[in-house]
């Protein structure tokens, strides 16, 4: 829910902005893309020898390492959002939904615009993470499917914004695929794919969009959660500043031997 609600509106790239703005950062992200300690020289991997009269066999490379992310728990569905640009006076929907890591912290999230009117279109939208290579962009598929290559558009303190123009195949084919693998550079050059769950984009890109009413309270409730959270953190901050304080006076007054 909390991608939609970032969205002040559906034309253009303004609202898309905000989004970046409130985007949380993505410790997970940011462990899975710390590069690897090489091996120390004394101790250098070997490929083993090949048999007489047998050729030797390239080395493979490594393959890309895949990041698990799940469903925000707040929003158990995907969410569907209808409405007009103002400037076109076409009708625009998006079925977005925001996706977490392992310990509920904030990965990337997506959105699938539906443009109808006469230059009908669909655009899939991301808002990933920091520290990405942002020249070679991304890659999207349907688990095994073709890839199709996203530019990032701009980047925010907070994430960076990309984006790519879609076809009713692909459509279809998320409606009944598992995984939409999403596939980054860090910026030592290694690929990271992410595997965003699909399961149950199709009911919802398909069915009605939600009630604006709805819509309001949720975001009502995130933001209450998110201020929460604020003040939880302040006073851990507060709570840790205390202690630290209050060793230093104890050691003054230690009676002198």
């Amino acid at each position: 829910m909390s991608f939609a609600t970032r969205i002040a509106s559906l034309g253009g790239t303004r609202g898309l902005a905000t989004a970046l703005a409130l985007l949380a950062s993505a410790p997970a992200f940011a462990q899975a893309q710390q590069p690897r300690p090489a091996a120390p020289a004394a101790q250098p991997a070997r490929p083993a020898a090949p048999a007489p009269g047998q050729a030797a066999q390239p080395q493979q490379a490594a393959g890309p390492t895949v990041v698990q992310v799940k469903a925000e728990p707040s929003q158990p569905e995907w969410t569907k959002v209808c409405g007009k640009d103002q400037n076109t006076n076409t009708e625009i929907c998006y079925t977005t939904r925001d996706f977490v890591s392992d310990q509920n912290q904030p990965v990337l999230a997506l959105a699938v615009y539906d443009v109808k009117g006469q230059q009908a279109q669909k655009v899939v939208r991301f808002v990933m993470p920091l520290g990405l290579l942002l020249k070679p962009g991304l890659r999207f598929a349907v688990d095994q499917g073709q890839p199709i290559p996203g530019s990032f558009v701009m980047c925010l303190p907070n994430g960076c914004f990309a984006e790519a123009p879609v076809k009713d195949d692909f459509i279809a084919s998320l409606k009944k695929g598992a995984n939409l693998n999403v596939s980054v550079q860090n910026q030592v050059g290694r690929e990271i794919t992410f595997a965003v769950p699909a399961a149950g984009f199709g009911k919802s890109f398909d069915g009605p969009p939600i009630d604006p009413k709805v819509l309001e309270e949720q975001q009502k409730k995130l933001q209450e959660e998110l201020q929460k959270k604020s003040e939880e953190m302040r006073q851990k901050m507060l709570q840790s500043q205390g202690q630290g304080g209050a060793a230093a006076p104890s050691a003054q007054a230690a009676p002198k031997p």
